[in-house]
């Protein structure tokens, strides 16, 4: 399920919260994001975190004595098990304590948070298709003068110059050297 076909959601849907603070902060951690990028996972690197964001709700809902460290575990076999990734930089940790911390705001009702990281998310992608559209607004303009810059050149010989002539120093073949009983003894190439 990816952030972006995130459906409205209702007012004071704690779930529905839980559920897309529990994505937005798997989609926003780096490890994950990487492994995802790089499909480290395979081709369904994407479904794979998907499939953690509902299983990490599932867990929470179906097993409420979930604590930050249980989560931590799950989040550093997942990465272990599905991407071959082993996680050593404590990240698995923050990002368990701050899906714990979403869920006790979503007991309470308070959507704030959750809220803004969507807002944040948002705003950051939009930021990324602005620069992926500029970027590929400025590669098609380097496109059109280098097939510009061809046109004029066609046609055209350049003078290159004379080569200079590869100088080797002539080698000196080694005469055979033959032993007492008359052979000729074989030498290895340097």
């Amino acid at each position: 399920m990816s952030t972006q076909s995130v459906p409205v959601l209702a007012a004071n849907d704690a779930a529905s919260y839980l559920d897309l603070g529990i994505t937005l902060a798997l989609n926003n951690w780096p490890a994950l994001t990487l492994a995802v990028q790089s499909n480290w996972g395979g081709p369904t690197s994407d479904d794979k975190r998907a499939w953690l964001c509902g299983a990490i709700s599932e867990m929470l809902t179906e097993r409420p004595e979930t604590d930050a460290e249980d989560l931590e575990d799950v989040l550093i076999q997942v990465m272990n098990d599905e991407f071959d990734v082993v996680i050593d930089d404590e990240s698995a940790a923050i990002v368990a304590v701050e899906i714990m911390e979403m869920k006790q705001h979503t007991d309470r009702g308070n959507f704030t948070e959750i809220q803004a990281m969507w807002e944040a998310y948002q705003l950051k992608s939009q930021q990324k298709s602005a620069s992926a559209a500029m970027f590929k607004k400025v590669d098609a303009k380097d496109e059109d003068q280098e097939t510009d810059d061809e046109s004029d050149e066609e046609g055209e010989d350049v003078e290159m110059g004379d080569a200079p002539a590869l100088v080797r120093a002539p080698r000196e073949k080694a005469e055979p050297e033959i032993d007492d009983d008359g052979f000729t003894m074989v030498k290895k190439k340097r």
